[in-house]
């Protein structure tokens, strides 16, 4: 019985340890990774997804309320960047529909390098 109890804690120990890995580096909820080998721009890459996917849906439009406000422009953008990253990365947002990978990667790759205006 003994024997079997320890291979049962060795067990748990060995399953516990492999199930998730810190792996160093930036974490981001959800586990989603983002790739950024490519440089990414506010006005070329950002608006496009974030004036298709959360502002003409009516949830950041011009006047909302909702979470960080309206979202139209590079100011409101910025200043929400945190969240913006947050929720984006998370899959929590949009609401209605989701973003494809690519998509994530530009808003979370463009905020993680600066936030540019460009």
């Amino acid at each position: 019985m003994k024997k079997f109890s320890l291979f049962v804690v060795a067990s748990v120990i060995v399953l516990v340890s492999c199930s998730k890995s810190s792996g160093g580096g930036t974490t981001n909820p959800g586990g989603f990774v983002p790739d950024c080998t490519t440089a990414k721009t506010f006005s070329g890459d950002v608006l496009p997804i974030i004036s298709s996917s959360c502002a003409a849906a009516g949830c950041h439009a011009s006047g909302s309320f909702n979470g960080p406000g309206a979202l139209t422009n590079y100011s409101q953008v910025a200043a929400a960047k945190s969240a913006i990253r947050s929720a984006v990365a998370a899959g929590t947002m949009p609401k209605t529909g989701s973003l494809s990978a690519a998509q994530k990667s530009a808003i979370v790759c463009w905020i993680d390098a600066g936030a540019a205006n460009n």
